[in-house]
């Protein structure tokens, strides 16, 4: 059985996408903490269309992403808002490597 890390019990929001927001949170999942990643419906993070693929699946997006959950919602939806909403009452921080005021755009800072 692992041994708990320094984490355990820290849950994290992770909307960050491509790479350094992916590997970042990775890393806080590889110490323990609950990575809650939300994608985009349909297409999810643009980096599950980077080669190599194994089985059709990008090996480049599991490799940075590995260790986490996952969610797809619509951020400008309601509903979805809704949910976004309750995972950010439930999460210790939100992790995000979108362009300048793309959160404020959306109503949360």
């Amino acid at each position: 059985m692992a041994q708990p890390g320094p984490l355990t019990g820290v849950t994290i929001v992770d909307l960050s996408r491509i790479l350094a927001g992916p590997y970042c949170t990775l890393l806080l999942a590889e110490l323990g903490a609950r990575v809650i990643k939300v994608e985009p419906p349909h297409q999810g993070d643009d980096a599950r269309q980077y080669g190599p693929f194994k089985n059709g699946k990008s090996t480049y997006f599991a490799s940075v992403n590995r260790g986490k959950e996952s969610i797809a919602l619509d951020l400008k939806a309601p509903g979805d808002r809704e949910i976004f909403e309750r995972l950010l009452d439930k999460a210790d921080a939100v992790v995000e490597n979108f362009r300048p005021v793309t959160m404020e755009r959306r109503g949360y800072c």
